[in-house]
């Protein structure tokens, strides 16, 4: 399962990690979310121990989101280092998203 991250916790989980991470901006109430959700998850089993894979819920957490620019979700941003390396808007097949982080690994 992804991790909750929210905004009290992206500094330390997010910006300050020495592996890539893969963010998931959603809402419970956004329908393609809900398609994006499970693969995010697989994701997240898939690269455990390689990468970081959190989900972070833009109705309770509006500051990273502003700060991201993410306007539609759902979004799913990629960072490296601290840095957006890597941007998905809508919903992608897996391979999208695996291939982003295999990018960086």
């Amino acid at each position: 399962m992804a991790i909750e991250i929210t905004d009290a916790t992206f500094d330390e989980v997010v910006l300050k990690s020495d592996k890539p991470v893969m963010v998931d901006f959603w809402a419970a109430w956004c329908g393609p979310c809900r398609m994006v959700g499970p693969i995010i998850d697989e994701i997240s089993s898939d690269y455990e121990g390689k990468a970081v894979v959190g989900k972070l819920d833009v109705d309770a957490n509006q500051e990273f989101a502003a700060k991201y620019g993410v306007r539609n979700i759902p979004t799913v941003l990629v960072f490296k280092d601290g840095e957006v390396v890597g941007r998905q808007v809508g919903v992608a097949p897996k391979t999208a998203y695996a291939q982003a982080l295999d990018t960086l690994l």
